[in-house]
């Protein structure tokens, strides 16, 4: 046999294995369109486009967290910019009871501002709002990236900084209150128009837009892991001094990690916006931030699908328990329990169990495939000793 077709059954494993994946994320997808064809119920529709949103932020985390071995606890910064930067276009487009003189927002009013700050002016262009928040977040988050990774800072000083740099951004959106509204956020907005279409909270239009977004930046990531780029992410992963050894800048890597990152939350940011009607200093607290990384594990960190399934899953999950009357008060000792379970015996989340399960086929189907050669191998051996006797 030649080394050609020794090496040839992996790379048509590989193959095989990148278009199931691919046939796998697509199936999802289209799953998630038919939802809205079985549902009557505008509020269930609803809830289900908020599972699908944070479904996006822990995709998010995941390609930085599970790819390039970053654990950003300050996930949510990017994905509370990004929801203020769509709270702030829809607040200036809302009717005018809920503004005051000169259209200003009405927490300004009630704090005396008598003139629209300047860093809202921009906002009044929707195009600026959808830029802006993917942008801001990106170059938050490549700022930041570009202050610890040039330090070659890493590890769990990385978590505490992104931490520490979310606490600043949730203080700094509760104590700007003439600006911000406070504790209170940003409430009574518009509803978002776009080319002409409406986009009600409780419509299937509104499920769509996220559907949509979610599918588009789904397949945007697995591009991202499936090139070159991802690849040098998964080896700053798995031993970060050997891939500055072989003279790849570490730092730009793990930057743009973060920032692909930060720019999915963001976008998650502005569609959560337009599902909840409002944005909270909630969506930049720590709780949702440490919640989003519970996601990522247990659906699986090294899977994008995996950890939006995961995270769909523990949501909901979270919602339908916290709701029902015999676990009124039980739910979180429940939703403990899972956590436990799965760190315990799936280290690498439920995309784990489903590669475990992949493994043990493909060894089976080897043993067969050997089995099978063996009295053929016996044959040609025994017919070798007969042509040398």
């Amino acid at each position: 046999m030649t080394r050609a077709s020794l090496s040839s059954p992996g790379r048509s494993d590989s193959v095989l294995i990148g278009r199931l994946q691919i046939a796998t994320y697509a199936a999802v997808c289209l799953l998630i369109f038919l939802v809205p064809l079985g549902i009557d119920d505008d509020f269930l529709l609803n809830r289900i486009a908020r599972y699908l949103v944070l479904g996006m932020v822990a995709m998010a985390l995941a390609l930085s967290w599970g790819y390039a071995g970053i654990l950003n606890l300050g996930q949510a910064l990017s994905f509370g910019l990004g929801s203020y930067c769509m709270a702030m276009a829809l607040k200036l487009r809302t009717v005018p009871v809920h503004t005051g003189s000169e259209g200003l927002p009405d927490f300004m009013v009630w704090n005396n501002v008598e003139r629209l700050p300047l860093a809202w002016v921009p906002f009044q262009s929707m195009p600026f709002a959808i830029i802006a928040g993917i942008l801001v977040p990106v170059l938050i988050a490549a700022l930041l990236g570009w202050f610890m990774f040039r330090g070659r800072v890493t590890g769990v000083f990385v978590a505490i900084i992104t931490l520490a740099a979310l606490v600043v951004g949730n203080l700094l959106i509760i104590d700007l209150q003439s600006y911000t509204g406070g504790f209170n956020g940003i409430t009574d907005l518009a509803q978002l128009e776009l080319f002409g279409l409406v986009f009600d909270a409780y419509s299937a239009s509104t499920y769509y837009l996220v559907a949509t977004c979610l599918t588009v930046s789904l397949f945007a990531c697995l591009a991202v892991t499936r090139s070159k780029a991802g690849l040098i992410f998964q080896a700053i992963r798995d031993d970060e001094r050997r891939v500055r050894f072989f003279g790849y800048d570490v730092a730009v890597f793990k930057i743009l990690a973060m920032s692909v990152s930060a720019a999915v939350a963001g976008l998650a940011g502005m569609l959560y916006t337009v599902v909840m009607e409002f944005a909270s200093p909630t969506f930049l607290d720590v709780p949702l931030s440490l919640s989003i990384v519970i996601w990522c594990a247990v659906g699986g960190r090294q899977s994008l699908l995996g950890a939006l399934l995961g995270a769909i899953l523990i949501a909901g999950m979270q919602g339908a328990l916290s709701e029902s009357e015999a676990f009124l008060e039980s739910w979180t000792l429940v939703m403990g329990v899972t956590f436990v379970l799965v760190v315990l015996f799936l280290p690498n989340g439920l995309a784990g169990l489903v590669t475990l399960i992949r493994n043990r086929l493909a060894q089976s189907s080897r043993r067969s495939e050997g089995a099978a050669l063996r009295p053929a191998l016996a044959e040609v051996s025994a017919s070798k000793t007969g042509d040398k006797s």
